[in-house]
């Protein structure tokens, strides 16, 4: 049994080098993608991702907004798995919150740029994996 899940979790994602983000296809199949660790979270509830607009990935959660995210300690064996939806944020608000300096190489226009977005994922519950046993919980 988790005894502090968020705590738990918190150290596992903030350890991590790689982030795998998940969508739904247009035929109900799950794609999954290695990207860089989240830009900025709030607990284990709210995470915020940057990406290229024109990618497939933004066009799947508009369509289909359920997502899942995945962690992994590949050195303990351990992982957590969020499930939840993600939204894509196209507001200056947003994109300026994210915004770095080295982010032009991605992003050549800068924080303006039409091909620059930032993806919330809000998660609603998940499945911790740790010493051969996995433990399912809700987020509120």
């Amino acid at each position: 049994m988790l005894k502090d899940a968020e705590q738990t979790i918190s150290n596992l994602i903030d350890k991590q080098k790689v982030s795998f983000i998940s969508s739904v296809d247009k035929d109900g199949f799950p794609n999954t993608k290695a990207m860089l660790p989240p830009s900025k979270r709030i607990g284990i509830k709210t995470f915020y991702f940057h990406t290229n607009t024109s990618s497939m990935r933004v066009s799947q959660y508009r369509e289909e907004p359920k997502a899942c995210l995945y962690f992994c300690d590949n050195r303990f064996f351990r992982g957590v798995m969020l499930k939840g939806t993600m939204e894509v944020l196209e507001d200056s608000a947003s994109k300026e919150m994210l915004w770095k300096a080295g982010y032009s190489m991605y992003y050549s226009q800068g924080v303006t740029d039409p091909d620059y977005c930032v993806l919330r994922f809000t998660a609603v519950s998940g499945r911790y994996y740790s010493n051969f046993s996995s433990q399912d919980f809700e987020i509120e």
